[in-house]
C-alpha cells in the first residue's frame, strides 16, 4: 500500500498545482502555476535537484511499511479535506521563505518544563507553555492579521499536563512502531512535537499556517511543531532539541562529526542513525532522531516503544494494519 514515490509527486501536484484549490491566492509571474495544470517534477531525496530555496512537498509520502522519506502513520484514511496552503506552493515544492507566518511575539512567563533524569527514567513535566525566550504568534488567528486569509485557526493556546517518565537508556525495538497523531516528543524548552501531517494527512509543514517560531494550536490548545522550528534549542547544530516518546533523542540538523545537514539520505526509515551525539553529559555512540529540513522532518517511526501515548494514540496504534 506504499505510495510509489512518483506517483505521489504527481498527486501532490494535482492536489497543489491549482492555488486556490488550496485556499491561496496568486503567484508571482515568474513562479505562476496555471490552474488545472499538472506539474512533471519528479520529487527525489536528492536535495542537489531542488529549485533554489524550495523544499519538496510531502503530500501522499505516507507508508504502512518503514520507509526513508516518508512516514510510517498510524492513521490510514482523514476524514477532513485541508484549505491551507497559498502561492508558497508550487507544484510539487514549496518555498519557505514565500510563506506568511501568523503576526505576534507573545512571551508566556508562566511557562514551566522540567527535566530530570534518575534511576533509569528521564521525567518531563511542564504545562507545554513555551519557557522564556521562546515566544508564539497571536491564536485565535486574527482576522486582521494577513496570514487569516489562508488559515483561519480558532484555537487558543493553553497550559497542558505533561508528565512523561520516558526510559534514559532507550532501546531500539523488535519492529518499529507507527506514529500517531498529536504528540510523539517533546522539546527541552516545553513544546509538543506533532508529527508531519495535517488534518488531511498533507504535509503540515508546507500547508498550515504556523507563527514566526513554525509552531501553532491543536483544536484542545496544545501549542506544538510539526517540523524545524527557529525558536527550538539546538535546531541548527548537533545538539540536543528534545525527546521523543520512546525516549531516543531528537537532535538538531548538522552532525556532530562533520558539521553538515543531514538530508532523509543521511537517514533510516525511522529518520535516526546511529553516531555519536552528546547525551546526559557524554559523548554516547547511539541511535537518535535527527531533524531535517524537508518532510517528514521530525520522526519516520518511533524506533523503540513509545510510552505516554493518549488512551486515543493508543488505539491508533491498535489499529494500524502494518
Amino acid at each position: 500500500m506504499r505510495i510509489d514515490r512518483s506517483l505521489s509527486a504527481l498527486l501532490g501536484a494535482l492536489c497543489c498545482g491549482a492555488l486556490s484549490a488550496c485556499g491561496g491566492g496568486s503567484s508571482s509571474a515568474s513562479t505562476a502555476v496555471t490552474p488545472g495544470s499538472v506539474s512533471t517534477t519528479i520529487i527525489t531525496l536528492q536535495s542537489s535537484t531542488w529549485p533554489a530555496g524550495a523544499l519538496p512537498v510531502g503530500d501522499g509520502l505516507r507508508s504502512l511499511t518503514p520507509t526513508a522519506g516518508e512516514l510510517m502513520s498510524c492513521n490510514t484514511t482523514f476524514a477532513k479535506s485541508s484549505s491551507h496552503g497559498g502561492p508558497w506552493i508550487q507544484g510539487s515544492y514549496w518555498y519557505p521563505a514565500q510563506k506568511l507566518a501568523v503576526q505576534g511575539a507573545v512571551l508566556w512567563p508562566s511557562g514551566s518544563t522540567s527535566i530530570t533524569s534518575a534511576a533509569g527514567v528521564t521525567r518531563i513535566v511542564s504545562n507545554n507553555l513555551p519557557t522564556s525566550p521562546v515566544t508564539t504568534g497571536v491564536f485565535p488567528i486574527q482576522r486582521t492579521d494577513p496570514a487569516y486569509q489562508y488559515d483561519t485557526n480558532p484555537n487558543a493556546i493553553t497550559a497542558q499536563s505533561i508528565d512523561l517518565g520516558l526510559p534514559a537508556n532507550p532501546v531500539v525495538a523488535a519492529s518499529p512502531t507507527c506514529l500517531p497523531m498529536g504528540m510523539i516528543g517533546f522539546t527541552t524548552t516545553g513544546v509538543a512535537i506533532f508529527n508531519a501531517l495535517d488534518d488531511a494527512g498533507n504535509d503540515a509543514v508546507a500547508h498550515e499556517i504556523q507563527d514566526s517560531c513554525q509552531g501553532h494550536p491543536d483544536g484542545s490548545g496544545q501549542y506544538h511543531y510539526h517540523g524545524p522550528s527557529s525558536c527550538m534549542p539546538n535546531v541548527d547544530t548537533s545538539g540536543l532539541v528534545g525527546y521523543a516518546l520512546d525516549g531516543f533523542g531528537i537532535y538538531g540538523e548538522k552532525d556532530l562529526s562533520t558539521g553538515k545537514t543531514l538530508h532523509d539520505t543521511d537517514l533510516d526509515a525511522c529518520h535516526g542513525t546511529t553516531s555519536p551525539v552528546m547525551w546526559q553529559g557524554q559523548l554516547v555512540d547511539m541511535y537518535h532522531y535527527v531533524l531535517t529540513p524537508e518532510y517528514p522532518y521530525t520522526l519516520g517511526c518511533f524506533k523503540g516503544v513509545p510510552v505516554g501515548l493518549s488512551s486515543n494514540q493508543q488505539a491508533q496504534v491498535a489499529a494500524f494494519p502494518g
